[in-house]
């Protein structure tokens, strides 16, 4: 299927002053292209990088004169080469380098997030009086904004043995998802927020996870965003149990949880109850004995009196004389 448009004056358009209708007739063509051809090419590159965009088409120095060769990213020009003189537009100027040698391709410095898209390369050579697409090569260029480090801060204990960490990342596009890992198996977060600045269209995403901290834990925080990637890794060592107190008994030393301890407490208050009730015993015991045995000793001791006989104080005192 060929394309043609007729060489017209070059003369710009009203509301286009610097586009001249064979640049608009360019346009055209090459939308019909996309519509039946799809992409053929596909760069992924970082913001800030440079991104190397080649029109895949090998043409001699001598034929320059007779072809003409645009570059445009969906319905705007970037730039145009006739009769071999390059012009670019004033959006990528000072960051766009074109190379004839190598396919025709040019290659764009310091990207930035809203030079992706769909760029296409519409080469046309003049035959029997108007210029005919000879090449047509579409390609698609990503770009990214690397996230730094995700960083994982400790976030509190919601409740006991129970502790709750975050993952935080900023400065990042495209979208990204976040995924907690520990030995490959994937963790249920919660309170995962993901928001984008309007203006640098930078994403800010970030998650927290609640682990048990009786246990030994190694946790990976995974930030995936176009086919970029990173990560964070947090290591939780479960902390040593309390040596026992010296002051504390046995039973205590070992008593590992609530219940048992409520157990043990209850059997040392029955014992000490029944030592104190032994003791209360004996002693009683011993009370009524010794009351006893005072008892009859005095009994005894009135009767002794009872039987003894004392004469008349007279008889008593002459045989004293």
């Amino acid at each position: 299927m060929a394309y043609s448009c007729q060489l017209m004056q070059e003369s710009p358009l009203l509301g286009f002053p610097r586009l001249r209708f064979h640049h608009l007739c360019v346009l055209l063509l090459v939308g019909l292209f996309q519509i039946s051809t799809g992409i053929v090419g596909q760069v992924s590159k970082s913001v800030r990088e440079k991104a190397l965009l080649s029109c895949d088409y090998k043409l001699c120095s001598e034929e320059q004169s007779i072809h003409r060769l645009y570059w445009q990213k969906h319905d705007r020009m970037v730039l145009s080469v006739i009769s071999g003189v390059p012009e670019v537009w004033p959006e990528y100027k000072n960051r766009t380098v074109y190379d004839i040698a190598n396919n025709y391709s040019f290659s764009l410095l310091g990207l930035i997030l809203s030079d992706r898209g769909t760029y296409t390369c519409v080469v046309q050579r003049y035959e029997g009086g108007s210029y005919v697409v000879k090449h047509l090569t579409t390609v698609e260029l990503s770009v990214r904004a690397d996230f730094p480090t995700p960083n994982i801060t400790e976030s509190g204990n919601p409740s006991a043995d129970i502790k709750r960490i975050t993952c935080f990342a900023s400065g990042g596009f495209p979208k990204p998802r976040l995924s907690w890992l520990e030995n490959g198996r994937e963790l249920n977060g919660i309170n995962t927020t993901i928001s984008q600045d309007p203006e640098s269209e930078l994403y800010t995403i970030s998650s927290q996870l609640d682990f048990n901290t009786t246990y030994d834990h190694f946790i990976d925080c995974f930030i995936e965003y176009g086919d970029a990637h990173v990560s964070q890794n947090f290591t939780w060592e479960k902390p040593p149990e309390d040596p026992p107190d010296e002051k504390q008994t046995i039973p205590f030393a070992w008593a590992g949880s609530d219940a048992v301890k409520a157990i043990i407490i209850f059997f040392i208050a029955i014992t000490v109850i029944a030592v104190i009730a032994a003791i209360a015993i004996i002693i009683f015991c011993i009370t009524v004995k010794f009351r006893r045995c005072f008892r009859r000793r005095n009994e005894a001791s009135r009767e002794t009196n009872k039987n003894l006989y004392i004469g008349p104080v007279e008889a008593a005192a002459e045989q004293t004389v």
